[in-house]
């Protein structure tokens, strides 16, 4: 392409700093990012995409916030990370080539739009996947460095001022961990037990090599490798494939003090198969960011669990985000200028 086809009007349709729209422009000059904050719902914090929910247009305001975002050859965001707001735009404007959301499981969110197969054909879907991937395996790390020293114990015998026989502590480099999903988040994962001397295995579909990991597990083992590791990480995105994935089987194959963390989606997880294995001592220890409905419902044991760490969904978020999903954009426009394969595309079958 050349002149003005070879060019991308890009229609930032979440809050997205000037200074991160003026990143993009940077890094690609051959794209415009057409913006206006005063239409976009304010953050309230770090990578708050959706917005200040009590922000509302007034209807010059949403006609002047829609025209903007049918105006788009891609969309960096789905507008508000509203579903019916993307199937809305999709259906008015014939132009869009693609989107981006800012969610690394932006798929389950393209699903819930509920676009024809010939919309999900013509445009081509990203998200964020691999932009957390660092500080979600840090959460890993920390979970099952919490297990294996037996962090709940330590705060209980602090609160009660209460000084033990000492007690040996479970070493991660004697240990097998299991990282459940060798994507971008798993291989970050891997990457981090590797460096900690721990022996990693990694569940797989393609059988392509992953730095660090020792072993590849095909998915159709996974009951047969969980009795063999000591840690088992799961990163897995929501799909209805690896709904309930590590289930009543797989947890009744676990060897027993087996320590668990979860950083994928929360429906990977049959919580009621794992509360059974916490309570039975299959499982000694869970560190859990993602939950099968969120947020947490105040009456789900794993609330008050011993054995339990409950993270709110929150070890992903990150000050830097915002600045990280801007440079992936600019490189995704590059490329699909360019005529090049994009990085970390949604599956529109799968939605992954």
């Amino acid at each position: 392409m050349t002149g003005t086809e070879n060019r991308l009007r890009v229609v930032a349709a979440v809050p997205l700093a000037e200074e991160f729209c003026r990143l993009i422009e940077e890094l690609e000059p051959r794209v415009e990012v057409v913006r206006d904050h005063s239409l976009v719902r304010p953050m309230r914090g770090p990578a708050d995409w959706s917005g200040d929910p009590d922000h509302v247009r007034t209807p010059d305001q949403q006609a002047a916030f829609d025209a903007m975002v049918d105006s788009a050859d891609a969309l960096f965001g789905i507008p508000d990370v509203e579903p019916a707001a993307l199937a809305r735009t999709v259906a008015a404007n014939p132009r869009l080539r693609w989107v981006m959301t800012t969610a690394a499981g932006g798929g389950s969110q393209v699903k819930a739009a509920g676009l024809s197969r010939a919309d999900l054909d013509r445009i081509v879907f990203t998200t964020s996947a691999g932009v957390h991937g660092g500080p979600l395996a840090e959460f890993a790390v920390f979970g099952v460095l919490a297990g294996a020293k037996n962090l709940p114990r330590l705060q209980t015998d602090q609160s009660t001022r209460t000084w033990p026989d000492r007690w040996e502590m479970r070493q991660v480099d004697e240990m097998t961990v299991l990282v459940v999903g060798l994507g971008g988040i798993g291989a970050e994962c891997a990457r981090r037990f590797h460096a900690l001397g721990a022996r990693v295995w990694g569940t797989t579909r393609s059988g392509r090599p992953v730095d660090g990991v020792d072993r590849l597990v095909p998915l159709d083992q996974l009951v047969d490798a969980v009795g063999q590791a000591d840690a088992v990480v799961v990163t897995l995105p929501g799909t209805e494939q690896t709904r309930h994935l590590v289930g009543a089987d797989v947890l009744a194959a676990v060897k027993p003090g087996v320590i668990l963390a979860s950083v994928g989606r929360g429906t990977v997880i049959d919580e009621s198969a794992l509360l059974a294995a916490l309570d039975d001592g299959r499982i000694a220890f869970a560190a859990l960011d993602v939950f099968e409905n969120e947020p947490l419902d105040s009456a789900s044991p794993l609330w008050s669990h011993p054995a339990v760490l409950v993270s709110p969904h929150t070890a992903a978020l990150s000050s830097k985000e915002e600045e990280r999903i801007a440079r992936r954009f600019a490189e995704n426009a590059a490329r699909l200028l360019d005529g090049e394969p994009l990085r970390a595309v949604v599956d529109t079958v799968e939605f992954y």
